[in-house]
């Protein structure tokens, strides 16, 4: 009679097991890589105030008070002036693109002001379309600039107190006065939620074609590789325009999310999107072997893609390094085209570098795809 427990058996199971691990080699990158990604993000890319945002300098006044204050923000670290503009119209317009983060615009009567004691004002406009994003740069303003403008003054710490009361900082939150959360969140979640469904869906495409057996009639069929893979992918798609229908009423009905751009603009931003997703998806469905794997290579392109395109944490917080990664995400193109529309009313010329990511993400996957198709079972 058998024993109950068997350490021989159960040596050759763990065996067994061990083996099927090593032969599973996606498995068992999966085991490594996402640990160790997930360190590395957190660690080093992951920063939740950040610093030396872009920054747009309209002076109207060239004195030293002016440059003073110029001089004090920039030993903050927060702003970083890398545009010099001659216009409210020109500095409106980099907001609008996302070039800037904020505007900073001092007065011409600055320097006369600041010498009567007249009240001296400095407006700062930011784009708080992500309220995390800017919050830190504005909190320290008020302090800062009051410090600044009594050394170039020449006054002591005695004071203090009465001169820094005479300066007046104004403040645009501009896109988002009230700092809602929502309205940054919402329009980033149908990014989100088409990614991670046609992504999944469509990776499963051609695995499950194998795996249930029925892979065989579909390579018998006199249907040319594009024709399968359009096949494949636009009845997802279809069902992405439906995702996409319920996500926009859910976002104006239940979160009341500003709708300022045009719609035949924003729909055709999701359309391209939609198109480089599930074609990502065949994409790695024509890699793995199994739908297990594909699951597991969606998991891997998923979990980097939300960290470092802007949805969860602020895209310019990260270093350099962790921006120039997130740009090959389709996500973060088109995070910045949803909320430049939805909530900057942004026009095609704004957002069409962005859309044109997107088109190169449709033409090199499809291609990829192509290219990848197996004809045979082997």
């Amino acid at each position: 009679m058998n024993a109950i427990f068997s350490p021989a058996r159960l040596g050759a199971l763990l065996v067994k097991e061990f083996i099927q691990m090593r032969r599973d080699r996606v498995t068992f990158a999966m085991m490594l890589g996402v640990p160790l990604m997930l360190l590395v993000l957190f660690g080093f890319a992951i920063n939740n105030d950040p610093k030396t945002l872009p920054a747009a300098l309209l002076a109207l006044s060239n004195d030293p008070y002016s440059r003073a204050m110029v001089v004090a923000l920039e030993n903050t670290d927060y702003y970083r002036f890398d545009r010099i503009v001659r216009s409210e119209a020109e500095a409106g317009t980099l907001l609008a693109r996302g070039e800037v983060a904020f505007v900073v615009t001092i007065p011409a009567d600055f320097g006369r002001r600041v010498a009567r004691g007249d009240a001296p004002q400095i407006l700062i406009e930011a784009d708080a379309t992500d309220p995390a994003a800017a919050s830190g740069a504005i909190s320290t303003l008020g302090t800062v600039a009051g410090q600044a403008l009594l050394r170039a003054e020449g006054m002591d710490q005695i004071a203090m107190s009465q001169a820094a009361s005479q300066l007046e900082i104004v403040v645009h939150r501009l896109y988002n006065p009230e700092g809602v959360s929502q309205y940054n969140i919402v329009p980033g979640l149908l990014g989100v939620i088409l990614q991670m469904t046609m992504v999944m869906m469509t990776a499963m495409a051609l695995t499950r074609e194998t795996e249930r057996g029925t892979m065989e009639n579909l390579l018998a069929m006199p249907a040319s590789p594009a024709e399968i893979m359009l096949g494949k992918v636009l009845p997802y798609a279809c069902v992405g325009a439906v995702q996409v229908v319920v996500v926009l009423i859910a976002a104006k009905m239940l979160f009341s999310v500003p709708f300022i751009g045009g719609l035949p603009l924003l729909l055709s931003g999701i359309l391209v999107f939609v198109l480089g997703l599930v074609l990502l998806g065949y994409t790695i469905s024509t890699v793995a072997r199994t739908q297990m794997q594909a699951m597991q290579l969606t998991f891997f392109f998923f979990l980097p893609s939300i960290l470092l395109s802007g949805f969860m944490f602020p895209y310019r917080g990260m270093p350099q390094w962790a921006q120039w990664l997130g740009e090959i995400f389709p996500l973060t193109h088109f995070l910045r085209i949803v909320r430049a529309v939805m909530l900057k009313g942004a026009t095609l010329p704004a957002v069409a570098a962005e859309i044109g990511w997107l088109g190169l993400f449709v033409v090199v996957f499809s291609a990829t795809a192509l290219v990848r198709f197996r004809r045979t079972l082997d």
